[in-house]
């Protein structure tokens, strides 16, 4: 065994403990999307714009990015332990701050923080998972399928806090996690990595990086664009929300059985091409259709459950460059996300103004052709104009109050008109999604193809 993976192995199994540091990872991971059922109350109450809420994305995903492939030149000398521990230390701090920020400003830069604690938590957490767990493929798998899991949850349990508290109550749930993590790391005792030697497998394992990096990207889609959609557009809670983007995780588990029957190059091969087919669905929605958001998704999560665990193990070195292996696979997939958000969230707001116009523009042509008297029409048409000018200001418009606020309870005709101009707008504002859908396709779509032609030995 290698002095690097040796000097590792010194901690008795403990399943608790790893419990504790495997519960980090997962909320490090699944951070990167957390928040994003809480966008449209960020959107209001921080009183900012589309590229102001996706910065509270952007901002932690490009520092433990950018952290992380600093990291990667040094690591593999640093204590394991300690690493995880001052990243959790840092983890814990931000999302205290973040829980407590007033401005967008504050929030991004809390944010920033935190995605720096991240990077040094999850670099460290893998030699501290396979000290734990008593061998290197043990740790590997757990630290996998923490990450895994923790990436398809996110939004959920965002939606779920967000929903029974506020957007506050995210940040807040994360700050008892990463001190039961702190804990794990405390008494886990690590030895410190030995020095590792240079590994040609971190060149080896260029391909498999290369294509989770592009899976993550592809991912944008299903855990920033449906979710802005499902809450922005389609008016569903951020409770509702959580339980439709559920069938991520669940259809991730779902697929893991499948997975370790198939081959590594099939299992990446289908699950991108499911991944890919789940966002093509999203982008061609013909209606506001809840069931077929749900098949896509679940599409989209059988993808990732299929496709990530093998990449992430062949993006690892189990031999001799574990630390900076693990570390180069970390910045990679972050990289992989900001890109897409840095390519989606200009591309959205460009095109949902437009779509706002076009909507309000179809909208009055409906009320104008309801069969109901014009001393409803008109009050009802400046109404609906209010609403949009709402929407302008960041708060989430009622389209139906302009009707119910005119008899459309008693009004069969009217309550008729209300449904098919409701209807009208939320048809127009999805097709604007379209493009951004289908950007995150082709991501899903290139990893597809770099999956077609990676060796066989890229695969081990």
């Amino acid at each position: 065994m290698p002095a690097s993976a040796s000097a590792a192995l010194t901690t008795a199994r403990s399943p608790g403990l790893t419990a504790l540091v495997a519960a980090g990872v997962a909320v490090a991971f699944a951070d990167s999307s957390i928040v994003v059922l809480a966008l449209p109350q960020l959107y209001a109450e921080l009183h900012t714009s589309i590229e102001g809420v996706a910065w509270v994305i952007t901002a932690y995903n490009a520092a433990l990015a950018a952290i992380a492939f600093g990291l990667v030149l040094l690591v593999h000398r640093l204590h394991a332990g300690r690493t995880l521990a001052a990243g959790l230390i840092v983890f814990l701090g931000a999302s205290i701050a973040c829980a407590f920020a007033q401005n967008i400003s504050f929030l991004v830069t809390a944010r920033t923080i935190q995605g720096a604690g991240a990077a040094l938590l999850l670099a460290g957490s893998l030699p501290v998972l396979v000290s734990l767990t008593g061998s290197a493929e043990r740790g590997a798998a757990v630290w996998t399928l923490a990450g895994t899991f923790g990436a398809a949850a996110g939004p959920a349990l965002g939606g779920v806090l967000t929903q029974a508290f506020d957007w506050r109550a995210i940040f807040a749930f994360q700050a008892p996690v990463a001190a039961l993590g702190l804990l794990g790391a405390f008494r886990a005792r690590v030895d410190p990595v030995a020095v590792e030697g240079y590994s040609p497998r971190l060149k080896r394992a260029l391909p498999a990086n290369a294509c989770l990096g592009l899976l993550f990207g592809a991912l944008v889609g299903v855990l920033f664009l449906s979710v802005l959609l499902l809450i922005t557009v389609w008016g569903y809670s951020p409770l509702a929300g959580a339980a439709i983007v559920s069938v991520l995780p669940v259809a991730a588990l779902a697929a893991r059985p499948l997975e370790r029957r198939l081959e590594r190059p099939t299992a990446v091969r289908a699950g991108s091409a499911l991944l890919a087919a789940g966002l093509v669905g999203l982008a061609l929605l013909p209606s506001t259709s809840v069931v077929l958001v749900l098949w896509a998704l679940a599409l989209c999560g059988a993808g990732l459950g299929l496709a990530v665990p093998v990449l992430s193990l062949a993006a690892l070195d189990l031999r001799a460059g574990l630390a900076r292996s693990g570390t180069l696979s970390i910045a990679v997939r972050h990289l992989g996300l900001v890109l897409a958000l840095a390519t989606i969230a200009p591309l959205l707001a460009s095109s949902l103004p437009d779509a706002a116009d076009r909507a309000l523009l179809r909208a009055t042509a409906v009320v104008l052709d309801a069969p109901v008297g014009l001393s409803k029409k008109v009050p009802v048409a400046l109404d609906l104009r209010k609403a949009v000018d709402q929407a302008n200001a960041g708060e989430r418009p009622d389209l139906k109050a302009a009707f119910d606020a005119h008899g459309a309870a008693s009004d069969s005709k009217l309550a008729a008109a209300r449904d098919d101009v409701v209807g009208a707008i939320e048809a127009t504002v999805t097709r604007a999604f379209r493009p951004a859908f289908l950007i995150c396709a082709g991501f899903a779509a290139a990893a597809l193809a770099l999956a077609l032609v990676m060796r066989g030995r890229r695969w081990t």
